[in-house]
């Protein structure tokens, strides 16, 4: 890789903005995509933001809404939501009574960069993948209450890592993905609640993990051949790969153990 055209934040949390002088500093970033300045204050949240415009450097800024595309060319890059707000319309194919609707009771309000999430839905021909950043539970179903805005994907990206304040059945299941992948720390997401609103989603044949969930149990992770790393105290920082086909077919390895797995649209 000799340089990153589009880096999208999806908001400005540690854990999502915090190594970006470090990544810039060694190859060069094109174009930052973010939704705006960080609604957070504070010594360390102003900090990490100052860190982050700094990193810019020669590259552009774009500033993101929901509706907006990012022009990444050979895909089709539509932001579904970006500082609280989420899309009014629905994308071509979608726009369909949600029956699960008023299933799973609303949250508290979030008022963190997390419900301000930059979240998109990423098309390459037939195939679809969505990822919306750490967005929480009553923003997820503002984009599939009353109707479902988005439609199907085929890879759901598990939302703020698989933890029970996102991804409720409401979202989840009207998704209806072929495949999801956790990105789970040891210790961090993969929340039992959360695991199991994905594992009974309609049409999901296999959950892929960054890392086991160690407060899931056997019950709550998937086998160990679809875990990159299994064991949190021997972790070797391995990773998933997800290969994409025009078709809709999708590909997703392994880097531990070459385990890999094609899933025919």
């Amino acid at each position: 890789m000799k340089q990153i055209d589009y880096l999208v934040i999806t908001h400005f949390h540690a854990d999502h903005v915090g190594g970006v002088p470090q990544l810039a500093a060694k190859l060069p970033i094109k174009h930052y995509v973010d939704h705006g300045p960080s609604r957070e204050t504070g010594a360390n949240a102003d900090a990490l933001y100052s860190a982050y415009q700094k990193s810019w450097g020669s590259g552009q800024h774009i500033a993101v809404k929901p509706g907006d595309k990012i022009p990444v060319k050979g895909l089709d890059v539509q932001v579904l939501s970006a500082d609280g707000a989420v899309i009014k319309t629905p994308l071509k194919g979608a726009g369909k009574p949600n029956p699960l609707c008023g299933k799973d009771a609303p949250k508290a309000e979030d008022k963190t960069e997390n419900a301000r999430s930059t979240g998109t839905l990423i098309t390459f021909g037939k195939f679809r993948l969505i990822d919306l950043g750490d967005l929480t539970w009553n923003k997820e179903q503002e984009l599939v209450c009353p109707n479902n805005l988005v439609g199907t994907v085929d890879v759901y990206l598990t939302t703020h890592h698989a933890t029970d304040a996102s991804g409720p059945a409401t979202i989840v299941h009207a998704l209806q993905p072929r495949v999801a992948i956790m990105n789970n720390g040891a210790t961090k997401g993969g929340t039992p609640p959360a695991w199991q609103v994905v594992r009974r989603s309609p049409g999901i044949q296999d959950i892929w993990q960054v890392h086991y969930a160690v407060g899931g149990g056997k019950d709550n992770n998937a086998d160990e051949q679809f875990i990159a790393n299994p064991d949190q105290a021997n972790d070797q920082g391995k990773w998933i790969k997800l290969s994409a086909e025009a078709t809709g077919d999708v590909s997703v390895t392994n880097s531990r153990n070459g385990f890999s797995k094609t899933y025919k649209r």
